[in-house]
Order: structure tokens, then C-alpha cells, then sequence
């Protein structure tokens, strides 16, 4: 038995749920979850996306409540729901997210001690004095960081052990036995491998010193590596709770996270066009390295991956939104991708649906008929002049195709649902008669019965002759989209996913499996 597993089963956890649940409208995000961190422990937490973890996250913050019944004990003292983040942070637990939260014009010592700044409401604190705070600071944890230097000019990997070694103990000034608890939530997504063990190193000596993690991540072989004891969740359920990781293979942890073969009824896809339509050569941009693949006429092509693998840079990268290198080929006419630039997709039958609708999307501040206009107001000019009137009821007829609901174009967009937003936004492209559709996250932040409205415009109009690439982290809309699937890994292709193979388990597994060789999984039978 690990150190970590006998102090389990001696001393009071850490952090205790039981009978855990969180229901948004009519679906259950989590379900009877009992679960709990030993003292002096580094647990894993792991699913795949939609699994609970980031719900079960946000119900420790205080970000969400719970149902009612749950139970939350820190350190043995319960916690009454609706609890507060302060009430938290007193019982001694810290978060670091994916954005680590550093402020990068201020520099290592200001965003080291921030929180105890803010705290003692002091106008000037005397760098010399925080510089010599922070000094002892990062000595303690073997950190080898100027205090006076801006953040902007660190390293990914030392922007993520000054966020670990903030939250232990800089708002504290270094008081870190304190601090029961650091929540670590995909802190490595975005490093390096040969920066990883850095981390690692940090990580266990901050338990050393008296805390325990709490480590979220979809690198399984990191999770074997790094921590003493995994729970596993799927579909909001605990499936595995405290496994000890001595001896397993990343096989097994895959198997508990992805479960059985559950297959939902695939969509009716009509089969693509025979040849090339879209040809897409050495494309880098971002995360992505020498990335080349073919979408033919008429095909939905997924592409997914773990986060910090770089899927989601192959939409923007190809429609100029960010800066790429490569070719792209559209119906024969050919771009090079260092040249390519919105306006001149958009001209040459590109359409880009971006994750962050409100901000790179819609204007959320015009009202629906100006934002379903944009892209088109040169045939609504006469002498200069806009026909409002038209304007109003061309968007009055695509509302009603679209089924956004008000069907009030003077409606300020803003206002809309999340789901009737992300309808006005397709709307806007698809009115454009596209040949190629690019697509992240198409359905992030929509309701059920959008999402599936959504999911059918796509199938219908790519049924009509029209391409898409979908780069979304969802299986079941992988599954219920496309004819094919790339799967990323460190910024290239290592997986390719056809026919019956198109289906959430083997997207899933293929997804934590990546790496390596690219490989090649093609299913028995069409997904036409």
C-alpha cells in the first residue's frame, strides 16, 4: 500500500463529497457523486469531455451549488450550501485553471504576493521589499525565477509553477501548511513533454511540504506517473474512485473512462462527392506542424483532439484568422496560407463559425437583422442609401428558417438565447451559399433541442454540396456529424477515423491514445 493510500485509510480526508449532484434545467451533470483526497496525496481526477469534471470543479469553487442533499467536508469541517469562494479559500483549498490567472505586464514578485497586497489594501507596497518576499518564496520551492522580471517574459513552464507556488502560499505570505488543497485543472495542456517533468517536481514538492493535488487532466500516462490515486468520471458518474496507479497501464485507465460501446444512432449522411474538393497542404499555424489532408465535396470532416493538441487552430488558421504558412486548394483555386486573409475568404466561398461567438461572431449590440446583413449589405445599397425595410424582411425570412425565436429582427441580439444566437450567426454565413464551412465548437454554450437543429442544418447543406470542417472536443457530435475524423496530437495528425469507426467510444479512446505513429481505423461499413 502507497504512503498516500495508507494515510487514506488512518487520517480524515482532505476533501470529502457524498451524494454530489448537479442538475442545469432537466440534465443531470452529476450524479450521487462520493468521492475524496486523502491527506499528503496527489489524486487524479480524468473523464472525457462531458464526463462532470469541470461541474464538479465548479461546485468546490462555489461557482455552482449543488442539488440539495449533497454533502462537502474540507479538512473535517462540513461545508452549508450555498457556499461562498471565501468560505473556501478560509478552509485552506486553491485553484489553478487552465489560464493560470498571472497578470503579465506585473511582474513575478506582484503577482506572486497579489493576494496579500489587495488584502493589507496597501496603496505602495515597496518592491524592494516584495522582491525580497518573493525571493524566499520561490527558494522554498527551488525556483530559480527573478522576482523584478514581467511575466510576459517567462516560459510557459515558469508562468505554471509561479501560478502553483502563488496559490500555496503567496497570498499567504508563505505560510503554505495553510493551504490543504491545490486544485490543479489541465496545467500542462499547453507545455512542452520536456517541461512537464519541471512540473512534476514542483507538484511533489509542494506535497511534500504538507498539501495534497487534486490533478485534472487527459494526459493518462501523466496521471500514471504523477499521481498516487485516480477517480474516474463518465456521463456525471463516479465509474472508478480511488485507484491506486502503481502498476497500471494506461489501457486499463482508458477502458474505465470510455466504458462500453454505447453507440447512438449515427445521422443519415448523404455519401460525398468522389474526388478532391478541399486540399489542404504543410499547413502550420499555432500548435499545428506540417498538417496536409483532403476534404472532398459534400464530406463533414471532424477534427479533435486532446486540449493543447491544436485542433481547434486548423479553422482559424485556414480562413486568415490567425497567422499560417501552407496551401490551401478550394474547388481549384489555390491560396497561399501566408497571404490569406478574412476578406479574401470570405470571397473565395470560405465561411468561419469561431468558438466565441460574441466576441469574434456576432455584434451582440446590433439588433438581428444588422448582424444577419454584414456580410452582404453591398445589395442592400441604393445611392448610398440602405434599404432598411428589405433588411428587416430578408432577416424576418431567415429567422423563420432558422427557427430563431423572438422572430423579431429589431430584436437586440444580445438578448438571445445561446442557442438562438448560434443560429443567427449560421444564418449569417450559410445565407452566403459557402462551399466550404469552417467550424469550432459549433454547439459550445446551446441547448439540447438548438444543438440538434443545428446539427441537422450541417448534415442538410453539406447533403447539398458543401464542405465542412467541424473542430470540435466533443465525441458524440463527432459521431453524429461527420464521415471522417482527424484526431491531433502535439500539433499533427495521428489518427484517422472512417466508416464505423465514426462513433464516440473509439473518437474517445483514440483521443487519449494519440501519439506516435499516425494511425488509420476504419469501421466495417459506411457512414453514409
Amino acid at each position: 500500500m502507497s504512503q498516500a493510500a495508507l494515510a487514506h485509510a488512518v487520517y480524515e480526508p482532505v476533501l470529502r463529497f457524498s451524494s454530489l449532484s448537479k442538475t442545469f434545467g432537466g440534465t443531470r451533470a452529476l450524479q450521487s457523486i462520493d468521492f475524496d483526497v486523502a491527506p499528503g496525496e496527489v489524486h487524479g481526477l480524468v473523464g472525457h469531455n462531458g464526463s462532470g469534471k469541470s461541474t464538479l470543479i465548479k461546485v468546490l469553487a462555489a461557482y455552482h451549488d449543488p442539488d440539495a442533499g449533497a454533502f462537502l467536508a474540507i479538512g473535517g469541517s462540513s461545508v452549508a450550501f450555498p457556499a461562498t469562494q471565501e468560505q473556501i479559500h478560509a478552509l485552506g483549498v486553491r485553484f489553478v485553471h487552465q489560464d493560470l490567472g498571472l497578470i503579465p505586464t506585473l511582474s513575478v514578485a506582484e503577482n506572486l504576493l497579489l493576494g496579500s497586497i489587495a488584502a493589507e489594501r496597501r496603496k505602495h507596497s515597496g518592491m524592494r521589499r516584495l522582491c525580497g518576499e518573493a525571493a524566499g518564496l520561490l527558494a522554498r520551492y527551488g525556483l530559480d525565477l527573478d522576482p523584478g522580471m514581467a511575466v510576459s517574459t517567462l516560459s510557459a513552464v515558469q508562468r505554471a509553477n509561479l501560478a502553483i507556488v502563488r496559490a500555496v502560499g503567496g497570498d499567504l505570505r508563505g505560510v503554505s501548511d495553510a493551504v490543504r488543497l491545490i486544485v490543479l485543472d489541465e496545467p500542462t495542456a499547453f507545455l512542452p513533454a520536456d517541461d512537464k517533468q519541471h512540473l512534476y517536481q514542483l507538484i511533489r514538492q509542494v506535497v511534500a511540504q504538507g498539501s495534497s493535488v487534486l490533478f485534472v487532466s487527459h494526459f493518462l500516462d501523466e496521471v500514471i506517473e504523477l499521481c498516487d490515486r485516480v477517480t474516474v468520471l463518465r456521463d456525471g458518474h463516479v465509474v472508478a474512485h480511488g485507484l491506486e496507479t502503481m502498476g497500471m497501464s494506461t489501457d486499463t485507465l482508458v477502458g474505465h473512462i470510455v466504458g462500453h460501446d454505447n453507440r447512438r444512432e449515427r445521422a443519415l449522411l448523404s455519401a460525398p462527392a468522389p474526388g478532391t474538393y478541399v486540399d489542404v497542404r504543410g499547413l502550420n499555424a499555432g500548435r499545428l506542424r506540417d498538417v496536409s489532408f483532403e476534404v472532398a465535396r459534400g464530406e463533414i470532416l471532424g477534427v479533435t483532439g486532446l486540449l493543447g493538441s491544436g485542433f481547434e487552430d486548423v479553422p482559424p488558421a485556414l480562413f486568415g484568422a490567425i497567422q499560417a504558412s501552407g496551401e490551401l486548394d478550394v474547388d481549384g483555386r489555390t491560396v497561399g496560407l501566408r497571404r490569406q486573409q478574412p476578406h479574401a475568404a470570405v470571397g473565395a466561398g470560405i465561411a468561419f463559425v469561431p468558438a466565441d461567438r460574441n466576441r469574434q461572431g456576432v455584434v451582440p449590440t446590433l439588433d438581428i437583422s444588422d448582424n444577419l446583413s454584414l456580410l452582404v449589405l453591398r445589395k442592400y445599397l441604393r445611392a448610398a442609401v440602405l434599404r432598411r425595410g428589405r433588411i428587416r424582411n430578408d432577416a424576418g425570412t431567415l429567422l423563420d428558417d432558422f427557427d430563431v425565436r423572438p422572430r423579431t429582427p429589431w430584436a437586440v441580439t444580445a438578448a438571445l438565447s445561446g442557442g438562438n444566437a448560434q443560429k443567427v450567426l449560421l444564418a449569417k454565413w450559410l445565407r452566403c451559399q459557402p462551399k466550404l464551412l469552417l467550424l469550432v465548437e459549433p454547439t459550445q454554450g446551446v441547448d439540447v433541442t438548438s444543438r440538434l437543429q443545428i446539427e441537422q442544418m450541417l448534415v442538410t447543406r453539406a447533403g447539398q454540396g458543401m464542405s465542412v470542417i467541424c473542430a470540435t472536443a466533443d465525441p458524440e457530435q463527432l459521431e453524429a456529424l461527420c464521415h471522417r475524423v482527424l484526431v491531433m496530437h502535439e500539433g499533427r495528425i495521428a489518427a484517422e477515423l472512417t466508416g464505423s469507426a465514426v462513433n464516440k467510444h473509439d473518437i474517445a479512446e483514440a483521443c487519449l491514445r494519440s501519439g506516435g505513429r499516425p494511425t488509420q481505423l476504419k469501421g466495417s461499413e459506411s457512414h453514409a
